[in-house]
């Protein structure tokens, strides 16, 4: 390979790396915030689990997810029956469509049909079992920091990450409500280089003449959080969003350092063993 080539590939490698974040964000000039979550965590997935149940499972369905699943979290399966259950269905089989009872093995779905949906809210919510593989952990976590009042909006809201969402802010009582702040800039450059010293989630349009905007959002103070907090609630909501989406990958992650460990002792006694060999010739 010439230097000619080898030159162009290194160029090629770097714009990759460059693009990776833009990509991420779907090329929308969206700078996101990394996902502050890690499911080895239980205390945090215990929290999620619970927010999910309060505040997403009335719409949204996590129809791969059984209730039992959540004691591999540490939930003693009693406390997920009285505290994490609040769903039923209606007997298909009854004349008077009598209500029952979900039981813990059952999945972790809504009562709502999807009919009703369409009609009710003009979309089907989706389900959110895999949805954090669809989206990942730092799309679904900006998600969540992004929404904003917008009174154009039919819900009243808006998102910087996904604009004009037909879903309101549903945990705004935590994070109160959030209003989007324009910062015009002469060009696109000096309008970037604010998104990156603003270190937060943020936006740049490209305005005409060559001009351009930074669209970040300014929290009014008024949510029963902090903002720190309301941070952490997200955090501990999207790292059980991402546990559900692969329940497995834990316990894979789990025996993967135990093999790590044990390569490393039988590296110990193979590399005694390289110098019992090897120490008349060294």
């Amino acid at each position: 390979m010439n230097m000619n080539k080898f030159a162009t590939l290194l160029a090629a490698l770097a714009f990759g790396v460059a693009a990776g974040p833009a990509a991420a964000a779907g090329g929308t000039g969206v700078r996101m915030e990394p996902a502050p979550i890690n499911r080895l965590d239980a205390e945090s997935l215990q929290r999620g689990a619970r927010i999910f149940v309060n505040y997403c499972l009335n719409c949204h369905s996590a129809k791969y997810m059984r209730y039992n699943g959540l004691t591999d979290l540490g939930i003693d399966a009693a406390m997920v029956q009285d505290n994490l259950i609040f769903t039923g269905k209606f007997d298909p089989n009854s004349a008077k469509l009598d209500w029952l009872p979900t039981k813990i093995g059952d999945t972790m779905t809504i009562a709502m049909q999807p009919a009703d949906a369409k009609e009710w809210l003009k979309v089907v919510p989706p389900d959110l079992s895999v949805e954090a593989r669809v989206r990942g952990s730092d799309w679904l976590y900006n998600y969540f920091l992004g929404f904003y009042r917008d009174d154009a909006s039919a819900t009243g809201w808006n998102n910087l990450v996904f604009p004009n969402v037909g879903m309101p802010h549903v945990l705004w009582e935590l994070s109160g409500s959030n209003v989007l702040v324009t910062t015009e800039f002469e060009d696109a450059h000096k309008a970037e280089g604010a998104a990156i010293a603003a270190k937060r989630l943020s936006k740049v349009e490209h305005l005409a003449g060559g001009k351009a905007a930074l669209l970040t959002l300014a929290a009014d103070g008024n949510g029963a959080q902090r903002d720190d907090e309301y941070r952490h609630t997200v955090a501990d909501l999207v790292n059980f969003l991402d546990y559900i989406s692969e329940p497995a990958k834990n316990k894979r992650v789990g025996l993967g350092l135990v093999v790590l460990l044990y390569l490393g002792v039988l590296f110990v006694f193979a590399y005694w063993m390289k110098r019992e060999y090897w120490k008349d010739i060294h």
